[in-house]
This record gives C-alpha cells, sequence and structure tokens, in this order.
C-alpha cells in the first residue's frame, strides 16, 4: 500500500513492548477513570496551586533584576530568547544542592535538560561508544533508564537487589564487571536509585552507598545515581547521596529532578557531570560541556519559562528544597503507613502472599501467587475498580510475572484504605482459582 511504513522496517526499539510501558504509566488511569489508581508515581495535586505559576515567575524576574542587576533588555532575552545549552539556573541548582545534600557543584559543570529522562539519555550516549559498551542497572530498574538504552542500541546488563528492601547489591555489581571483562566486554557505567527507588521501593544503607563507591573506584564504573524521591524518607536520619559521599573521586554522574520536589509540568531536571574528559590535544574539560554538545543537537535548550518558574520556586524556599517539601514528605510518609497497614490486615493471612516494607518514597510492591500481567490488570480495573502496574516490564533480565507494584503518592489515605480493600478482594479471589 503506497504511503505505509512497516514496522519491521524502522527501528527495533518501536516493536520493543519496554517503549510501550512508559505510555501505559502515563495513561492508565484516565483509561479507568472510575478507577483507584495505585499506578501512577505523580506528586499528590492538591500541592499545587495554578495562581502560584505567576508568583514564582514574578520572583525569578526579580532576582534577575535585584540580585543579578540585568536591565529589562537581558531580563527579555532571559526568558523569550533560547538561552545557553547548559541552562538559565544552574547557580541557583548549586547553591540547593549544597544546602540540601551537601554537594559542592561548580554551576559550570551542570546542565539543565528536560527533566531527569533527557539526562539519561544525554550521559547514556555520551558514556558508551561501542558496541562492546555495557550499561549495568539495578534488577528491577527504572523503565525510563533501559528504554533510553534501548533507544541507543545499547547492551544492558541486570544486578539484582539484596533483597526486597536492600538496593543494588555491590558485591553482585564486582561480580558482574569481572564477568563482562572476561567475556571482552567494556562495563561503562552502572545506573542506581540509592533512596526508595522506583519500582522497587528499595534504598542502600549507608554501607552499601560505600562499598558501591569502593566497587566503582577500584573498577572505574561510572555510577550513574539518580535521586528523585530522597527528600521523601518516613523516618529515621536522611543517608547522604553518593554523590556527597564521593566528594572530588568523581565516581558519580549525579541526576537530579523538579518533578518530585516542585513542578512535574515544567519537565525540568538536570545533570552534574564534573568528571574531566581529555581532548587529543592534552586539553582537560568538563563532561558537562561534552553533554551540552548533545543537547544542542537533540533539545537545544530547556524551557526558559519552566527554568524561570523552577527558579522562582527554589528562591521562594530559600534555596532549601529539602525544608520546603516537609508537607509533601509528612503526607507521603502518612500514606506509606496506611499502605503498610492496609497490606498487613488484608494478606497477612492469604498464602503467598508478601511485600516489602519501604523506608520511604512512593511505591512498594506485592508478591502474589499467579501472573500479575496487563490481562490481570484490565480485569482487576474492570471488575473490581482498582489499578496497579505489573512489576515484569521492569525486569531487563526477565522476572517479575508475580509481582505488582503499588503507588500510593497520587492518593488521598481514605482512598490508599478503599483501593487496598478492593485489591484484596481481587488477589483473594484470583488466588482461589489458581489452587
Amino acid at each position: 500500500m503506497s504511503g505505509v511504513l512497516r514496522l519491521g522496517e524502522l527501528h527495533g526499539s518501536l516493536s520493543d513492548p519496554l517503549l510501550d510501558a512508559m505510555t501505559f504509566l502515563n495513561e492508565v488511569t484516565g483509561r479507568y477513570p472510575e478507577a483507584i489508581s495505585f499506578a501512577p508515581g505523580r506528586p499528590h495535586e492538591e500541592f499545587f496551586d495554578p495562581a502560584d505559576i505567576a508568583v514564582h515567575l514574578d520572583r525569578y524576574l526579580r532576582h534577575l533584576r535585584e540580585e543579578r542587576g540585568l536591565t529589562e533588555s537581558r531580563v527579555r532575552q532571559e526568558v523569550f530568547q533560547y538561552g545557553r545549552t547548559k541552562g538559565l539556573i544552574g547557580p541557583l541548582i548549586a547553591r540547593a544542592l549544597e544546602a540540601d545534600e551537601g554537594i559542592t557543584a561548580d554551576p559550570e559543570a551542570l546542565v539543565v535538560t528536560v527533566g531527569a529522562q533527557e539526562g539519561m539519555l544525554l550521559v547514556l550516549r555520551a558514556l558508551c561508544a561501542g558496541p562492546d559498551d555495557v550499561l549495568l542497572v539495578s534488577s528491577p530498574c527504572y523503565v525510563g533508564v533501559t528504554g533510553a538504552a534501548r533507544l541507543l542500541d545499547l547492551t544492558v546488563r541486570p544486578v539484582p537487589e539484596a533483597g526486597p528492601d536492600g538496593g543494588l547489591d555491590p558485591e553482585a555489581l564486582a561480580a558482574a564487571v569481572h564477568e563482562l571483562r572476561a567475556a571482552g566486554k567494556r562495563p561503562r557505567a552502572c545506573y542506581v536509585v540509592p533512596d526508595f527507588a522506583n519500582p522497587s521501593g528499595a534504598s542502600l544503607d549507608e554501607t552499601a552507598r560505600r562499598r558501591l563507591l569502593d566497587v566503582a573506584e577500584s573498577t572505574g564504573v561510572l555510577l550513574i545515581e539518580d535521586n528523585p524521591y530522597g527528600f521523601f524518607g518516613r523516618n529515621g536520619p536522611v543517608r547522604p547521596t553518593l554523590k556527597a559521599l564521593d566528594g572530588d573521586r568523581c565516581n558519580v554522574v549525579y541526576l537530579g529532578s523538579f518533578a518530585k520536589t516542585c513542578f512535574p509540568g515544567a519537565r525540568v531536571g538536570y545533570v552534574l557531570a564534573d568528571q574531566q574528559v581529555a581532548a587529543p590535544d592534552g586539553r582537560l574539560g568538563l563532561l558537562a560541556d561534552e553533554l551540552a554538545k548533545l543537547k544542542s543537537m537533540t533539545t537545544v535548550n530547556t524551557s526558559a519559562l519552566g527554568q524561570a518558574v523552577i527558579g522562582g520556586m527554589l528562591l521562594a524556599g530559600g534555596l532549601r528544597l529539602r525544608e520546603a517539601n516537609e508537607p509533601a514528605r509528612r503526607f507521603y510518609a502518612h500514606n506509606m503507613d496506611v499502605l503498610l497497614t492496609q497490606l498487613e490486615t488484608a494478606f497477612r493471612s492469604l498464602p503467598g502472599v508478601s511485600w516489602n516494607t519501604p523506608e520511604g518514597g512512593f511505591f512498594a510492591v506485592v508478591t502474589v501467587p499467579f501472573r500479575a500481567d496487563a490481562r490481570a490488570l484490565d480485569t482487576c480495573a474492570r471488575e473490581y475498580g482498582v489499578l496497579w502496574t505489573p512489576m515484569d516490564g521492569f525486569h531487563p533480565g526477565g522476572g517479575g510475572e508475580h509481582r505488582l507494584r503499588l503507588s500510593c503518592s497520587y492518593l488521598t489515605p481514605d482512598q490508599v484504605v478503599e483501593g487496598v480493600r478492593r485489591l484484596a478482594r481481587f488477589v483473594t479471589e484470583r488466588t482461589a482459582q489458581q489452587t
């Protein structure tokens, strides 16, 4: 048929179910509007007020005029024109990183990106140069990074987590690096979410973090640390990021996002890439400079308007986002407490059902004695009025067929209670059908 393209002749990633996973996560709630949805990892919408957008924009414009001393012509240029590829608000981000995480960042080592997702794509493109390069990831793993690797035709090697709540296993990473090198491959980088990871909710304790940094130092494998949920612990002391623990050794490329802490619709994230890069003529530059080259040929730059609003939000919080997010932290912690209590009440007597106990964040994982796949989800949504996310798409090496992810961030506590009640009916009845 004239004018019809054959999918088989397009890039192979377009036929990969993995690329459907992100669309599913973004759209599934809209497909079943009457269902209670544990599917999306979105911030709770009661923390947003459309009227605040103009307030934050005005605050940033005042900052340009009063603190930076820009003329009206320069202010107009700052927010209306394309702007520098690395971004406009790097100095503000650097000050917030110092206040919140104890990370000392040169603003020139920061690239402001279109969400953390673009940051992942840029970092992977820069680091992985040939067919023998391998990206290591935790298993289960956020589909955004494995999807980005698929777009770039990169080989992905999963590394297991250390139990349901333990995060990526440093010893398993060391073993995987050794095995890959013995096979003639070049393990290039390892993607890790140390705090309340998506999808598992698992975290690394400080001992594991330090051991992971030792592995990176001894093997030369860069750690790509993604930290969207670090502000949202339930209890206990705040653990230092890998980047903060690593100091000036530069074993960590740090990905940040304002999607969970400020304003998801602004689509503003950043990469801190302070590693040095030696040019053929011996000159030294920053990895951030190389990422900016890639960005200039993809998105050109990040929305100046989006950056301005985020800049205003940073200024409103005194460049201390952790303090500004304390009400949200308490809300999410309470929701997770409610979720875990309801799971205990609903499933403690049901054989074959178990769940983990995350220390914070948005996600928990339930293991069930049947296949928790898309077909089961469809039945659960239509007949029981509750949504969740199948875990099989988060396992790049296969697995997860009997596990489902619950996100409690988007709901009220009452919805969490009712949602678990509906889920319990579905799981109980589906489990009975297996026997």
